[in-house]
């Protein structure tokens, strides 16, 4: 036998401290390359070994990710594929997403995003975003102060008791901040580091969700009343001293709760409620495109506005200001709206009239001459007796304008404007195809949801979030003004120059869409006086200095 086999043991050149920060680093989603990590990246890093050995570019990673993302059974598993993403590679997420984002934005938003929220319990992995709990109350202030949140800009909040058209989700609803913040770094450059979802989770009263096994919120119902209200103020007062630049956006809070933190907030922060006035804004702005297309004005329109909630009478609040701005005195302009909810149109003298629905009741006269209508006049007598020209609904109800509604609508204006602008697809109000049945193909379509419809225009508010957003943000306003919303309305109505086929840019200039709105947002801040330095640099230039595309460094 020959002599033994010497026995060599290798002491590591690498320190238990850079194993450590190896780890760490691929397993933030924010520094994390996965395969991109070049050779000298791996050495300097000790990333050998952790990684597979090949050597990849982000195009390559976009193109396995994109074939494992289409091998999904449906679009729920796809949503869920992408927060997975998301979560483990922020840079490739977003490059993914913006690679293409028409087919992207209905996974990663509406009406995906739907189910995503009745499920969140069962897809969540790792955490995202604040979960502010009712028994974490006395520890918001230390939870904000983490370091790792210095770079926040935009705060998208929710309480989640009015998701979409779907109620009351609970600790769920942090699918909509989460969707929506991803969208302002798709369309508005926002890097991710600059965006936080936060959920205020004060329960829910879904029963359904609280006696859930994989339930991952508060298991108790809704705290309410005053001290619903404490909570929220000592949320709204550790945001303003933690991030007092930042802008921050309410988002699907119930319309009992969304017109009320609005007043309250609105002059104390940047803030904005995006269900009232984001939707508001894109609505308005996609029914002057429409209006282009007939050769009227808004003047010239009868508007029947079906489900007056707070999006429905934020939109039409907005439509009465631009009328007004246009030389229309208030109570001509409030007269050119019919509002109709859940009994029928709004008159006065009705029981439980919000204050927003009051402003819109028709007098007793304005009705006398309908016949035997009765107490509670439905859609489609209103649409019988106003003749509309413009039809929006925003209630939730599906399929409520049915076949007898639309032709009512078809049989009295050339080119009715229709617009079904509830979400998910199952809450729409009507299905595309059967609008243009219905009207013999002479309506002008706009729906809340995709349905992938030639023609038909999705009424998205990322038309317009992300770019308020970036304006306000961009000169430094300190309250966004209803003449900001006005002026991104307006100027979303002029963008589409074809005269044919949708009225709003395709999803794939929702980029340079963004850029337009936060320009005139910028510029309709300074005008109203609620930029404190007046800006020396051009508009363009600040709107556009720090845009962050998804690319490694």
């Amino acid at each position: 036998m020959g002599q033994p086999a010497l026995l060599i043991r290798r002491i590591s050149s690498i320190s238990p401290a850079l194993h450590a920060a190896a780890r760490a680093l691929l397993a933030d989603p924010l520094t994390n390359k996965g395969t991109a990590f070049t050779e000298a990246e791996r050495d300097r890093l000790g990333l050998h070994g952790l990684l597979p050995p090949h050597v990849g570019t982000l195009d390559s990673q976009i193109a396995r990710r994109r074939r494992a993302l289409e091998r999904q059974p449906d679009d729920f598993h796809r949503y869920a594929f992408l927060r997975e993403l998301q979560d483990s590679n922020e840079v490739l997420f977003h490059a993914l997403v913006q690679s293409d984002l028409p087919r992207m934005l209905p996974l990663v938003y509406t009406p995906t995003v739907g189910e995503g929220c009745e499920r969140f319990s069962e897809i969540w992995r790792r955490p995202r975003g604040l979960f502010l709990s009712w028994p974490n109350r006395n520890r918001i202030a230390d939870i904000l102060a983490d370091p790792a949140l210095d770079r926040v800009k935009v705060i998208v909040v929710s309480d989640g008791e009015r998701i979409l058209g779907l109620g009351d989700q609970g600790a769920g609803g942090m699918g909509i901040p989460i969707g929506k913040l991803a969208l302002y770094t798709a369309c508005a450059g926002f890097h991710p580091a600059e965006v936080l979802p936060i959920l205020l989770d004060v329960g829910t009263d879904n029963a359904a969700r609280r006696d859930d096994p994989l339930y991952v919120g508060w298991r108790n119902p809704r705290i309410r009343g005053d001290d619903y209200d404490a909570f929220v103020e000592a949320f709204v007062t550790a945001v303003a001293e933690r991030f007092p630049k930042a802008l921050l956006q309410w988002e699907d809070f119930a319309g009992h709760n969304a017109y009320r933190l609005l007043d309250r907030y609105r002059d104390r922060l940047l803030s904005f409620n995006d269900d009232i006035q984001g939707t508001a804004t894109t609505a308005v702005g996609t029914l002057l495109a429409a209006i282009r297309r007939t050769g009227e004005t808004l003047a010239d329109q009868r508007i029947v506005l079906f489900g007056a909630g707070a999006a429905g009478t934020g939109i039409a609040d907005l439509l009465v200001r631009v009328m007004i701005a246009d030389g229309q005195d208030e109570a001509a302009a409030r007269g050119r709206i019919w509002a109709v909810d859940r009994d029928g149109l709004i008159v006065q003298g009705m029981n439980a009239l919000t204050t927003q629905q009051a402003a819109f009741a028709r007098d007793a006269g304005d009705v006398a001459s309908w016949g035997n209508a009765g107490p509670h006049i439905s859609l489609a007598t209103t649409v019988a007796s106003v003749r509309p020209t413009v039809l929006i609904g925003a209630s939730g109800q599906h399929d409520a304008f049915d076949e007898q509604v639309i032709r009512s609508m078809a049989a009295a204006t050339p080119q009715p404007i229709i617009f079904p602008l509830s979400n998910p697809v199952s809450r729409a109000e009507a299905s595309p195809a059967d609008l243009i049945a219905w009207t013999e193909g002479r309506a002008l379509i706009g729906t809340g949801s995709p349905f992938g419809v030639a023609g038909v225009t999705q009424v998205n508010n990322v038309y317009v979030f992300p770019g308020i957003g970036l304006g306000a943000l961009a000169v430094g306003a300190t309250r966004i003004t209803d003449g900001m919303f006005m002026a991104a309305a307006r100027e979303l109505g002029t963008l589409d120059e074809s005269g044919a086929g949708p009225l709003l840019p395709p999803i794939d200039d929702l980029r340079p869409v963004a850029i337009r709105i936060a320009e005139v947002v910028a510029r309709e801040a300074i005008a109203d006086g609620v930029v404190p330095e007046l800006p020396t640099e051009p508009i363009p230039d600040l709107v556009r200095q720090d845009l962050w595309d998804a690319t490694y460094a």
